[in-house]
């Protein structure tokens, strides 16, 4: 048995279980689920994936910092009034206001393109300097999870359809590289992520009232 691959299991749930509550305390589980990962996916030639992990190492940094000091969500204008430019963003002093809101349309072009490019890149370096089997997966999973976790930063509610995508592709790899725990883990997650993304959607649409 791979104990690392069931303990990051066993991490991998309380991040997933917090994320949806919102809970700032995922960020502190993604931190050590993220530095076992590093050792597990070398181990296993998962190389994009092993070197994703560093990523979300400062990322998770960057989260539990965005979550505790701004409201990440755009003010949307009140009754036909834009808002102030200069107003300060809503504290979120205990990491556990919702603050969730949709992705703004203006970004939807430009994570598409950073999107596709990062897929390209990573797709071309792991058949140029690795021994990868799985380039194109690998690549994929890890391109959608770059702009995934800065989305989850920003609590942006699209956030878990770009987890779905990767989850089911992730659990196809975990299952072909004999990472059994893992790939079980990640069929749940897809489940999950739909739960999550659907009271996201709710929150983030009761934000907007709220507002207006």
């Amino acid at each position: 048995m791979n104990y690392l691959d069931l303990i990051t299991a066993i991490l991998g749930l309380m991040y997933i279980f917090l994320e949806v509550r919102v809970s700032i305390w995922m960020w502190v589980v993604g931190f050590v689920m993220q530095l076992l990962g590093i050792v597990l996916y070398y181990q296993k030639g998962l190389y994009a994936d092993c070197g994703m992990e560093f990523y979300y190492l400062a990322m998770t940094v960057y989260g539990f910092w965005a979550w505790t000091r701004v409201r990440p969500t755009p003010n949307p204008s009140c009754n036909g009034v834009e808002p102030d430019s200069s107003a300060q963003p809503t504290p979120l002093p205990d990491g556990r206001g919702s603050g969730v809101g949709l992705l703004p349309t203006r970004l939807y072009l430009p994570a598409l393109l950073v999107l596709c490019l990062l897929w390209a890149l990573i797709w071309w370096l792991l058949v140029t300097f690795t021994n990868s089997t799985v380039p194109v997966a690998d690549s994929f999973t890890t391109a959608m999870s770059i702009v995934g976790i800065w989305a989850l930063a920003r609590k942006y509610v699209e956030q878990w359809l770009l987890w779905i995508a990767v989850d089911a592709v992730s659990c196809y790899l975990y299952f072909l590289k004999e990472i059994p725990f893992k790939g079980s883990l990640y069929a749940l997650y897809v489940i999950i992520a739909i739960v999550g993304f659907f009271r996201w959607r709710r929150q983030a649409l009761g934000n907007l009232t709220v507002e207006n």
